[in-house]
C-alpha cells in the first residue's frame, strides 16, 4: 500500500462496489426529471453508502465494529437492487439492464458475505 491509500481501497470488494456505484449513478441520472430528488437520490444515495459503510468499519479497528457496518452495508446493496426494481416496474430501465445490475449486485452479496465470514473468524479467535 503506498502512502496516499487507505487501507480499504485495497479490498477486491471496494474496487468491485465503485464499479458497480458508478453504473448505477450513470443509470440513475438518466432518469426523468421528475425522479431528481426522488429515486435518482435515492438509489445515488444507496449505492455510494455501500462502500462508505465498509469503509467506516474499516476504520473502526474492532472486528465487532466492522463486522455491524459490512452488515449495514449488504443492507444498502439490497435497498440498491429495491431502488432498481422500481425503475424497472416505472419502465426507466429494460429488463436485460435490471438483470445485468442484480448479476453484478449478487456477486457483491457473495463478496460481503466473504469479507464478513473472515471478519468473524477473526473476531472469534481473539476470544
Amino acid at each position: 500500500m503506498n502512502d496516499e491509500m487507505f487501507g480499504f481501497e485495497d479490498l477486491m470488494l471496494c474496487k468491485k462496489i465503485r464499479l458497480f456505484k458508478k453504473g448505477i449513478c450513470k443509470i440513475a441520472k438518466d432518469f426523468p426529471r421528475a425522479e431528481a430528488f426522488r429515486l435518482s437520490d435515492q438509489m445515488i444515495r444507496s449505492v455510494r453508502s455501500i462502500n462508505a459503510l465498509i469503509a467506516e468499519g474499516y476504520g473502526r479497528f474492532t472486528y465487532p465494529d466492522q463486522i455491524h457496518f459490512c452488515v449495514q452495508a449488504r443492507g444498502s446493496l439490497y435497498e440498491t437492487v429495491s431502488h432498481l426494481n422500481d425503475a424497472y416496474d416505472e419502465d426507466y430501465i429494460s429488463d436485460q439492464l435490471l438483470s445485468e445490475k442484480k448479476k453484478d449486485a449478487k456477486e457483491i452479496e457473495k463478496m460481503i458475505n466473504g469479507y464478513l465470514g473472515f471478519l468473524r473468524k477473526k473476531r472469534d479467535a481473539e476470544k
